[in-house]
């Protein structure tokens, strides 16, 4: 509970997950996210970043322990529960993009409301786009934008319904300095005009520093996952590196 008395936004407590066919289960560090703060998720690539966003999203249900958000534990939705709170509590940018190649931009932007029997808000689409930049490229199709165009439109789809929680899984992947930096400043913005809470998972160097050094992380926080090699062996228990209360990660 915060000061208020309410729960905090995000919640994880004693979570782990363990893939099937796998010997291994990744643990993960306990920690809250408060309405509005952001959260820096750090570790080199298969340390865990992308299970850890899944299971946040609901898109995976975990071995042990728990995932809540404002109180509410996850596992106990439905399937169908679930997609109907991610619709409208979550904006998603995945590491792959997963911009449908048959429609345009304006037309992949209508698929957040249609997935969820809402008409299209093509005039918030609009907006979102002229706020991104992308106004002149509505009509285009993906294999006609840039790595950074794309990845701007996936940014625009995961804000178009003002999600609470905004999770990006490495945005800065295949972009160049510019771009790279763009894509966190776009990011950062955009959860504090609308009052959101950011997660942001990244192995990116370039990305870490900028947010260390920017004035839009105030009071953010850091977890950073060890390797994978320090998860835990689901047959002996047995691993290489944990914290004191056995969960992988350290949070600052």
């Amino acid at each position: 509970m915060n000061e208020t008395g309410s729960p905090p936004l995000l919640q994880v407590q004693g979570l782990s997950h363990r893939y099937p066919g796998s010997r291994r289960s990744l643990r993960f560090a306990d920690f809250e996210l408060a309405a509005g703060q952001h959260l820096l998720l750090r570790g080199n690539s298969g340390s865990g970043k992308s299970t850890l966003l899944a299971l946040l999203a609901g898109l995976l249900s975990p071995t042990s322990g728990e995932v809540r958000v404002q109180g509410r534990a996850l596992q106990g939705l439905s399937l169908r529960q679930r997609d109907a709170w991610r619709g409208e509590f979550l904006g998603f940018v995945p590491q792959r993009l997963h911009l449908s190649a048959a429609l345009t931009v304006m037309d992949n932007l209508s698929l957040p409301f249609l997935s969820v029997g809402l008409p299209p808000d093509t005039a918030r689409a609009g907006a979102m786009l002229e706020r991104l930049g992308l106004a002149e490229l509505a009509a285009r199709y993906p294999h006609q934008l840039s790595v950074g165009q794309a990845q701007r439109v996936a940014l625009a789809r995961a804000l178009l319904r003002k999600p609470r929680l905004l999770l990006a899984d490495e945005p800065s992947a295949s972009l160049d300095d510019a771009n790279a930096a763009q894509v966190l400043r776009l990011l950062q913005e955009a959860a504090r005009e609308q009052g959101a809470s950011l997660l942001l998972a990244t192995h990116d160097g370039r990305i870490a520093k900028q947010w260390a050094d920017s004035t839009l992380t105030a009071g953010a926080k850091t977890l950073v996952l060890p390797d994978a090699a320090d998860a835990v062996d689901a047959a002996t228990g047995a691993t290489s590196a944990t914290s004191a209360d056995g969960a992988t990660g350290s949070l600052a």
